[in-house]
């Protein structure tokens, strides 16, 4: 348990002056609910929408003022504009996100309204990229227990065995698994200026929640933080030169996966469903959002498409088999591979040691590496033909 408490915190916030230098950030009401994990504080800050680039630095000092509190290793602070309960009024918009001087290419933006700048209007703003990595990928689901974080895994591990330099990024802050899939143990160590040095396993880099929170510890994130602890673990980490990125988004479509569609310049994203149609209807969800916020599907994997029994070798499909496949190509997306339910895949990803590395030449890390190899084929091509975005999708 940390040492560090709430009122300490607050007393510290009290040293930050409001909007147009009247009161404090506490007493004006502004912070929100303050959550103490490990000597790490997360917190918010309420602003009007229209004014959250001009209080930018109220933000940075608060960060700065905790950051100073002795046994804190780290703050994260973020600017919201949500109204809060209990404080009246109807809710308004969330603050965009910082503007740039250049639009990431082939990436419009997902905000409607703004894809056209009436005269005297600013430009839409742009997507920020991560200095060194070439491209990200987002590998998605449109429920949980379809065996992404798995899928993430050992496509990122596939990539590496084509010959790509390659990282990962544990989005899923609710349940983060990569500490585990990948055997990694400890803290990430702090370099100059804060920056993260990533951890490192297999050969491809790491950073994920779990490295920075006890698995134990039941997180519990309100939208602001979670924008903000996705966009520290993007943009304050040195991974260095990276052919690819690969995030684990956590299932659903919500803040998590909208923050990195609508600020992160998405190479493409990977959906990944099983067989039956519960998971397709789920996974529509995921492919209609990327598609809304202008991020190319790069195509659709099928996981746990059929059953071998260890015993006999015999094919069994308890899900069904081939929706993937249909639903692909009804709405003209690639179809990237099915990935069968094995024990070696269930057993090598709960040892840390996934299939690709633990059996490089065997069925099911050959499948992973066929994945890879039209994953990326399917992102150079679009790079090649001007970074397209994702055709129009339409579901019947």
């Amino acid at each position: 348990m940390s040492d560090i408490s709430k009122d300490q915190v607050l007393d510290k916030l009290r040293t930050v002056r409001g909007p147009d230098m009247e009161g404090n950030i506490v007493d004006l009401g502004l912070v929100s609910d303050v959550f103490i994990s490990d000597s790490k504080v997360y917190f918010s800050i309420t602003v009007p929408a229209e004014r959250a680039k001009e209080l930018d630095p109220m933000r940075a000092a608060a960060e700065r003022v905790v950051r100073d509190i002795p046994g804190v290793t780290a703050a994260m602070v973020a600017l919201t504009a949500d109204k809060r309960a209990g404080t009246g009024g109807a809710p308004v918009s969330r603050p965009q996100p910082p503007q740039q001087s250049a639009q990431a290419p082939g990436r419009g933006q997902a905000h409607a309204g703004h894809a056209h700048p009436a005269p005297g209007q600013q430009a839409p703003r742009a997507k920020i990229g991560v200095p060194g990595v070439e491209a990200i990928i987002a590998v998605a689901s449109g429920k949980g227990g379809v065996g992404k974080s798995t899928t993430s895994v050992n496509l990122a591990l596939a990539l590496k065995a084509n010959g790509l330099r390659v990282g990962i990024l544990d989005a899923d802050i609710y349940g983060p698994s990569m500490p585990r899939l990948l055997k990694i143990a400890g803290r990430p160590q702090q370099i100059e200026n804060r920056i993260i040095k990533p951890m490192e396993n297999y050969g491809i880099k790491v950073m994920s929640m779990g490295f920075l929170v006890d698995e134990e510890v039941a997180m519990i994130w309100r939208g602001p933080m979670i924008q903000s602890a996705l966009m520290q673990m993007l943009r304050e980490v040195a991974w260095g030169e990276l052919d690819v990125l690969v995030v684990d988004m956590p299932p659903g479509t919500g803040d998590a996966q909208l923050t990195m569609a609508q600020q992160v310049p998405l190479a493409g994203a990977v959906i990944v469903s099983t067989p039956q149609d519960l998971a397709l209807i789920d996974a529509r969800k995921g492919l209609n959002m990327f598609n809304k916020v202008e991020v190319p599907v790069l195509g659709i994997v099928e996981n746990m498409s059929y059953f071998i029994a260890p015993d006999t070798g015999n094919r069994y499909d308890i899900f069904g088999h081939g929706g993937a496949r249909k639903e692909a190509e009804k709405i003209g997306v690639p179809f990237l591979g099915e990935v069968p339910l094995t024990m070696d895949i269930r057993e090598t990803s709960d040892a840390g040691t996934p299939v690709v590395v633990s059996d490089p030449d065997g069925a099911a890390a050959r499948i992973y590496r066929e994945i890879a190899t039209r994953t990326w084929a399917e992102l150079k091509a679009r790079q090649a033909a001007g970074g397209r975005t994702a055709p129009s999708i339409v579901f019947e």
